[in-house]
């Protein structure tokens, strides 16, 4: 499978009804099914919200490869210069298999 190289990689995670979820990815499998050793998902504000964009911890989480819509590499340089709570953009809508 593909995301074998990705195995105890920094991982985001975009799921078909639009959240980002970070972390190491520790297994998967021919379903795309993901684990994730210490997670987070990044919850973006939109531009005209004053609230700021946060990141709420979640641990070991599994994700189903059914609600999977793109997983890639992150560049842990580039993630820890930027202050996720000051970043702010458009809501991501959701998907759905046809």
């Amino acid at each position: 499978m593909a995301l074998n190289a990705y195995l105890n990689k920094k991982v985001s995670i975009l799921t078909l009804d639009g959240r980002t979820m970070v972390g190491t990815l520790i297994s998967c499998d021919g379903s795309m099914n993901l684990v994730l050793a210490d997670a987070i998902e990044r919850i973006i504000r939109p531009r005209d919200e004053e609230i700021p964009s946060e990141e709420v911890p979640l641990g070991l989480y599994i994700v189903r490869g059914d609600s999977v819509a793109v997983c890639g590499r992150v560049d842990e340089d580039i993630d820890g210069k930027i202050n996720w709570r000051e970043v702010h953009g458009e809501v991501l809508g959701g998907t759905r298999h046809v």
